[in-house]
């Protein structure tokens, strides 16, 4: 039994069809299951984490640990949120491939853009979630996005209880694996529309804000809720974008509620299925 844990055997396993460029999210492995002193040998499916290259006009920028699911969406959102680019136009081309060790994203930005992210010098190499990772400066690493304007983001706290119920039953990969984090839109009728998952949580952020981008969302409608704690880069991704309403399942920071109250988001913490604690912006909780 102990030798056939110690020696795990991995095979993939897929969430959908493998192309030429896909990698698989999840694995299979063998594992000793200790329980009241008695142990048995099981197979556990277990999350998959490779490094990621973000690359831009053919040069690397960042390399992130992440799931290797919804790449090009989350391309998108790091562009976005990190202030690569201002708006999905100005990424021209998104192509992801397999590489060596890992997954490359590929992308063509427009020219101003490339010359600024050039001048900012930025080499992120970041373990898994590190949003700030390779800043040069403290000023690179704490950004203050302009206030939102996201009058229509108003939500009753059924709502948002009903959504986070919602959202769980959406989270396949943490379904199979227990090593996800989720990021998921309330629309503006009160109902969860995407979900997005990885295992670092920036990057589901990331990934969801991506495909709103490229579906043309308008992000000052909807809310974001999290299965994670609510810290300063969160808040700074949503605020960077215009998301006006972040509900965490766990705890904000202090510099994440000082970012809220600066940008006028609305932050929401220990959202459980009757309770919640307001930080900031009470004004858009009905």
């Amino acid at each position: 039994m102990r030798d056939a844990a110690s020696s795990p055997t991995l095979s993939a396993l897929e969430t959908e069809p493998p192309g030429d460029d896909a990698h698989p999210v999840v694995a299979s492995v063998a594992v000793e299951k200790w329980r009241d002193g008695k142990g048995e040998v099981l197979t556990d499916v277990v999350a998959e984490e490779v490094p990621v290259a973000l690359e831009y006009n053919g040069i690397s920028h960042a390399v992130m640990m992440a799931t290797p699911a919804d790449l090009e969406d989350f391309a998108l959102g790091f562009s976005l949120t990190e202030g690569i680019i201002a708006s999905a136009g100005e990424l021209y081309e998104c192509e992801v491939v397999m590489a060596a060790e890992g997954m490359q994203v590929q992308m063509r930005i427009a020219t101003e853009r490339f010359a600024a992210l050039k001048e900012k010098r930025r080499n992120l190499t970041g373990r898994t979630g590190c949003g700030l990772c390779g800043a040069e400066t403290l000023a690179q690493a704490v950004r203050h996005p302009a206030a939102v304007q996201a009058d229509s983001a108003v939500f009753s706290a059924d709502a948002m209880h009903a959504a986070l119920e919602q959202m769980q039953q959406q989270q396949l990969l943490q379904q199979q694996t227990g090593a996800t984090h989720a990021a998921a839109w309330l629309d503006r009728s009160g109902k969860i529309a995407l979900v997005r998952e990885d295992v670092g949580r920036h990057n589901a952020l990331d990934k969801l804000i991506g495909v709103l981008a490229r579906q043309g969302q308008d992000f000052s409608t909807g809310a974001v809720i999290i299965t994670s704690r609510a810290s300063y880069e969160m808040v700074q991704k949503a605020a960077t974008v215009g998301i006006g309403f972040v509900a965490a399942i766990s705890a904000p920071t202090a510099l994440a509620i000082r970012l809220a109250q600066e940008t006028d988001v609305t932050l929401i913490g220990f959202v459980r299925r009757q309770g919640h604690v307001v930080y900031a912006g009470a004004h858009r909780l009905r």
